[in-house]
Protein backbone atom coordinates (compact mmCIF):
# COMPACT_ATOMS: atom_id res chain seq x y z
CA UNK A 1 0.00 0.00 0.00
CA UNK A 2 0.67 3.24 -0.69
CA UNK A 3 0.74 5.91 2.01
CA UNK A 4 0.74 9.47 1.66
CA UNK A 5 1.93 11.59 4.90
CA UNK A 6 0.69 15.28 5.02
CA UNK A 7 1.27 17.18 8.22
CA UNK A 8 -1.11 20.21 8.00
CA UNK A 9 -0.98 23.60 6.72
CA UNK A 10 -0.15 26.46 8.13
CA UNK A 11 -2.82 27.56 10.84
CA UNK A 12 -1.09 30.36 12.49
CA UNK A 13 -0.33 30.69 15.84
CA UNK A 14 -1.81 28.27 18.13
CA UNK A 15 -4.55 28.74 20.93
CA UNK A 16 -4.22 28.34 24.50
CA UNK A 17 -7.93 27.22 24.76
CA UNK A 18 -7.67 23.47 23.65
CA UNK A 19 -11.32 23.65 22.26
CA UNK A 20 -9.96 26.94 20.52
CA UNK A 21 -7.02 25.34 19.32
CA UNK A 22 -8.62 21.79 17.70
CA UNK A 23 -11.05 25.14 15.50
CA UNK A 24 -7.90 26.59 14.30
CA UNK A 25 -8.21 26.76 10.45
CA UNK A 26 -5.61 27.48 8.15
CA UNK A 27 -4.10 30.45 7.45
CA UNK A 28 -3.96 32.68 3.21
CA UNK A 29 -0.28 30.85 3.72
CA UNK A 30 -1.58 27.06 4.61
CA UNK A 31 -4.14 27.35 1.79
CA UNK A 32 -1.62 28.20 -0.67
CA UNK A 33 0.32 25.52 0.52
CA UNK A 34 -2.43 22.89 0.11
CA UNK A 35 -2.76 24.01 -3.15
CA UNK A 36 1.07 23.66 -4.38
CA UNK A 37 0.90 20.65 -2.96
CA UNK A 38 -1.74 19.24 -4.42
CA UNK A 39 -1.40 20.59 -7.65
CA UNK A 40 2.45 18.81 -7.52
CA UNK A 41 0.56 15.41 -6.40
CA UNK A 42 -1.94 15.97 -9.53
CA UNK A 43 0.89 16.18 -11.47
CA UNK A 44 3.15 13.32 -10.32
CA UNK A 45 -0.01 11.49 -11.27
CA UNK A 46 -1.10 10.38 -7.63
CA UNK A 47 -4.02 8.57 -6.73
CA UNK A 48 -5.45 7.90 -3.26
CA UNK A 49 -8.34 5.95 -2.89
CA UNK A 50 -9.03 7.24 0.97
CA UNK A 51 -8.53 10.18 2.41
CA UNK A 52 -7.57 10.10 6.29
CA UNK A 53 -7.39 13.62 8.64
CA UNK A 54 -6.93 14.25 11.78
CA UNK A 55 -10.68 15.83 13.00
CA UNK A 56 -8.88 19.15 13.94
CA UNK A 57 -10.24 21.53 11.65
CA UNK A 58 -6.43 22.68 10.55
CA UNK A 59 -5.75 18.64 9.32
CA UNK A 60 -9.48 18.81 7.46
CA UNK A 61 -9.04 21.63 5.73
CA UNK A 62 -5.65 20.55 4.27
CA UNK A 63 -7.15 16.67 3.84
CA UNK A 64 -9.61 18.21 1.81
CA UNK A 65 -7.87 21.05 -0.52
CA UNK A 66 -5.20 18.67 -1.16
CA UNK A 67 -7.76 15.99 -2.22
CA UNK A 68 -9.88 18.28 -4.18
CA UNK A 69 -6.32 19.26 -6.44
CA UNK A 70 -6.03 15.59 -6.66
CA UNK A 71 -9.70 14.82 -8.39
CA UNK A 72 -10.54 12.93 -5.28
CA UNK A 73 -14.00 12.59 -5.36
CA UNK A 74 -14.69 9.62 -2.07
CA UNK A 75 -15.62 11.52 1.19
CA UNK A 76 -13.15 12.78 3.97
CA UNK A 77 -12.55 10.18 6.52
CA UNK A 78 -12.26 11.73 10.02
CA UNK A 79 -10.32 9.75 12.32
CA UNK A 80 -9.02 10.20 15.97
CA UNK A 81 -5.80 7.90 15.21
CA UNK A 82 -4.26 11.01 13.71
CA UNK A 83 -5.45 13.43 16.44
CA UNK A 84 -2.28 15.30 18.06
CA UNK A 85 -2.19 12.16 21.14
CA UNK A 86 -2.80 9.30 18.82
CA UNK A 87 -0.44 6.46 19.19
CA UNK A 88 1.60 4.02 17.48
CA UNK A 89 -0.49 1.19 17.81
CA UNK A 90 -3.57 3.60 16.79
CA UNK A 91 -1.93 4.67 13.46
CA UNK A 92 -1.54 1.04 13.53
CA UNK A 93 -4.99 0.05 13.64
CA UNK A 94 -6.16 2.87 10.68
CA UNK A 95 -3.80 1.49 8.81
CA UNK A 96 -5.05 -1.87 9.34
CA UNK A 97 -8.51 -0.81 8.45
CA UNK A 98 -7.22 0.07 5.07
CA UNK A 99 -5.22 -2.29 4.39
CA UNK A 100 -7.24 -3.41 1.00
CA UNK A 101 -6.53 0.04 -0.43
CA UNK A 102 -3.63 0.42 -2.68
CA UNK A 103 -3.26 4.18 -1.94
CA UNK A 104 -4.13 6.63 0.93
CA UNK A 105 -3.12 10.14 2.19
CA UNK A 106 -3.43 10.01 6.03
CA UNK A 107 -3.09 13.71 7.65
CA UNK A 108 -2.16 14.66 10.98
CA UNK A 109 0.17 16.85 13.31
CA UNK A 110 3.46 16.79 14.14
CA UNK A 111 5.44 15.61 16.53
CA UNK A 112 3.19 12.23 16.33
CA UNK A 113 2.84 12.49 12.27
CA UNK A 114 6.81 12.53 11.74
CA UNK A 115 6.94 9.75 14.63
CA UNK A 116 4.60 7.38 12.97
CA UNK A 117 6.57 7.97 9.52
CA UNK A 118 9.60 7.37 11.09
CA UNK A 119 8.85 4.24 13.28
CA UNK A 120 6.84 2.43 10.05
CA UNK A 121 10.26 3.08 8.23
CA UNK A 122 12.65 2.09 10.35
CA UNK A 123 11.20 0.81 14.28
CA UNK A 124 10.95 2.35 17.71
CA UNK A 125 14.76 3.93 16.98
CA UNK A 126 14.18 5.82 14.11
CA UNK A 127 10.73 7.35 15.62
CA UNK A 128 12.78 11.58 15.77
CA UNK A 129 14.46 10.86 12.35
CA UNK A 130 11.84 12.96 10.64
CA UNK A 131 10.14 15.83 10.66
CA UNK A 132 7.37 17.10 7.94
CA UNK A 133 7.47 20.47 7.75
CA UNK A 134 3.94 21.84 7.78
CA UNK A 135 2.32 21.37 4.40
CA UNK A 136 5.13 18.36 3.78
CA UNK A 137 3.98 15.40 2.12
CA UNK A 138 5.76 12.16 2.20
CA UNK A 139 5.29 8.82 -0.42
CA UNK A 140 5.88 5.65 1.52
CA UNK A 141 5.23 2.13 0.53
CA UNK A 142 4.07 0.07 3.29
CA UNK A 143 3.19 -3.78 3.39
CA UNK A 144 3.71 -6.60 6.54
CA UNK A 145 7.54 -6.58 6.00
CA UNK A 146 8.31 -2.60 6.72
CA UNK A 147 8.43 0.07 4.12
CA UNK A 148 10.65 2.44 2.04
CA UNK A 149 10.21 6.46 1.82
CA UNK A 150 9.77 7.34 -1.94
CA UNK A 151 10.22 10.89 -1.39
CA UNK A 152 9.21 14.28 0.73
CA UNK A 153 8.22 17.33 -0.92
CA UNK A 154 7.58 20.54 1.15
CA UNK A 155 5.35 23.25 -0.10
CA UNK A 156 8.38 25.27 -0.84
CA UNK A 157 10.33 22.85 -3.28
CA UNK A 158 6.97 22.54 -5.16
CA UNK A 159 6.55 26.67 -5.15
CA UNK A 160 10.22 26.05 -7.02
CA UNK A 161 9.20 23.76 -9.53
CA UNK A 162 6.00 25.05 -10.12
CA UNK A 163 7.46 28.45 -10.85
CA UNK A 164 10.63 27.02 -12.20
CA UNK A 165 8.08 25.13 -15.03
CA UNK A 166 6.19 27.86 -15.43
CA UNK A 167 9.16 30.66 -16.41
CA UNK A 168 10.17 27.74 -18.76
CA UNK A 169 7.03 27.39 -20.52
CA UNK A 170 7.39 31.54 -21.59
CA UNK A 171 8.70 32.32 -24.88
CA UNK A 172 11.76 32.99 -24.93
CA UNK A 173 12.78 36.94 -26.08
CA UNK A 174 14.41 37.24 -29.34
CA UNK A 175 17.74 39.14 -29.33
CA UNK A 176 18.94 40.90 -32.06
Amino acid sequence: MIVYFVRHASAGQRKNDPVKDEKRALDDSGVEQCSLVGRSLAAMDAHVDAVVSSPLKRASQTASLVANELGHEGRLILDDALRPEATFAQFRELLGRHERAEAIMVVGHNPNLSEFLGRLLGGASAESAFDLKKGAVAKVEADRRGALLHWVLTPKLARAVQESLASASRPKKKTK
